[in-house]
């Protein structure tokens, strides 16, 4: 690992240029040309390519990206330099798994590969989405553990105010949620019994490092063995408050995971250029961080959310590129179009987590509507998510294939104006977060469908 005062040196000593001649100068044409040199064709007839050697020279296209355009620092305005022979030798002796939860919930997080039979990581809950109160946040964790009895951890919401005051980054109000977002999610583990799963999005409400700071402390409820996130910006950059993250997690010596969000239609170009982009991110993670997993979410620049169908090819062929040729395991999240309590939602979580953990990945649940709305989200979108994830492990790439060929139909001309569903106060018990009947209907609907086409699920 690169020490983390090796990369904060180079951050500040390194070649100085603007970040807007970086994005259109540097990376956007030398994404172009790595496209071209390497033969990176998207196939819109393939869905979850099988090809070996597509994912092999994604990978290889990741590399001389990172090499040959570095990763930019926000604040300092330069470039993090390395060359080849580190990239290669940091890819080697990376981690290779991440111990996560305690007690009788304690599991380690390994790396997959293609078709692998090997039990997806499922990492569930609210994805980071925000909810308007406490009592929502409560009811959703615990239901989050309760009904999802295969969860290796779980990812809480965000919340939206404090006492009624909407919080702001780098204030009291951020510090504040960021201690209560730790000591409910605690609380709700503990009230559904199942103390021991780790919060492996540690505080989604803090976005600074000093909020991060603010709930590692013990008596609030995080432990050395939740999960640490460490942004990565878009594309392939950082920024000092995100090194400070990193040089507090790693002298406490904890998990950390790089997170990042590369965006289709953006500086990266199409699916391609995306895809190549999105692993070079991974590997960003073990050079910048020191990342022990990767997790990410690409996102449509027009639609915003990840089902359609170039980034669910792009969601294959990066998941096939870092679990064929790293040793980090590597999770994929997704941004539904659709809202709660809806069929699309769940036909797009099939669609896209079918094809990730058939091309090597394990998951996180995602953004539902986009992960824009507050309180838009139940227990049901994850829940069902889990199931596919696990039915999909073991599952040959050319039968997803023809699986997801056959959901995508029934949602993709939605994408662009999609169902936005309900609230969780709309359709789950305030008391209980049980969700509705008509969750229930749907949801047995949809995946009776998705049974019918070939998906054996675990219950």
């Amino acid at each position: 690992m690169i020490p983390i005062i090796e990369i904060t040196n180079r951050a500040l000593d390194g070649k100085p240029i603007l970040e807007k001649d970086y994005d259109i100068r540097v990376f956007s044409p030398r994404v172009k040309e790595l496209t071209k040199e390497h033969g990176i064709v998207y196939d819109s007839e393939t869905l979850v390519p099988s090809d070996d050697g597509l994912a092999d020279s994604i990978f290889k296209a990741a590399i001389d990206l990172i090499c040959d355009v570095g990763v930019y620092c926000k604040d300092t305005e330069r470039i993090i330099a390395f060359d080849e022979k580190e990239v290669r030798t940091e890819i080697k002796t990376s981690f290779d798994h991440a111990v996560l939860g305690e007690g009788l919930e304690q599991r380690t997080l390994l790396p997959r590969k293609p078709e692998s039979e090997e039990l997806p990581w499922i990492f569930a809950g609210a994805g980071g989405v925000t909810v308007s109160d406490e009592s929502i946040f409560m009811r959703l964790v615990e239901s989050y553990a309760r009904m999802i009895p295969i969860a290796n951890a779980i990812t809480t919401p965000c919340l939206l105010s404090v006492d009624g005051a909407t919080i702001r980054a780098k204030s009291p109000l951020e510090i504040e949620g960021s201690i209560r977002t730790v000591k409910l999610g605690r609380e709700a583990l503990r009230r559904a019994g199942r103390p021991g799963l780790p919060i492996m999005n540690a505080i989604g409400t803090a976005e600074s490092a000093i909020a991060l700071a603010s709930g590692l402390h013990p008596d609030f409820g995080l432990r050395k063995t939740d999960g640490y996130m460490i942004a990565e910006l878009a594309e392939l950059k950082t920024d000092l408050d995100l090194l400070n993250r990193a040089a507090l997690l790693q002298s406490l010596n904890v998990p950390i995971a790089g997170i990042y969000g590369p965006i289709y239609g953006g500086f990266a170009g199409g699916a391609e250029g995306t895809a190549v982009t999105s692993t070079a991110f991974h590997i960003q993670g073990i050079l910048t961080y020191g990342a022990s997993w990767t997790l990410c979410f690409p996102i449509h620049i027009k639609y915003t959310s990840s089902s359609s169908p170039e980034l669910i090819w792009l969601a294959s062929a990066y998941a096939q590129a870092v679990s064929r040729n790293t040793k980090v395991p590597a999770l994929y999240y997704n941004y539904t179009a659709a809202g709660p309590c809806t069929e699309m939602v769940l036909q797009e979580f099939a669609a896209e987590f079918i094809a990730a953990v058939s091309s090597g990945a394990s998951i996180e649940t995602g953004g539902v509507a986009k992960g824009k709305y507050f309180d838009y989200l139940t227990p049901i979108e994850p829940m069902f998510a889990s199931e596919v994830a696990y039915a999909a492990a073991g599952l040959k790439r050319s039968d997803a294939d023809e699986i997801v060929k056959k959901i995508v139909p029934n949602f993709v001309d939605k994408v662009p104006d999609p169902p936005r569903g309900k609230r969780f106060q709309d359709c789950c018990d305030p008391m209980t977060g049980k969700p509705s009947e008509e969750c229930f209907e749907i949801y047995n609907r949809v995946k009776s469908e998705v049974a019918d086409l070939g998906m054996e699920f675990l219950y």
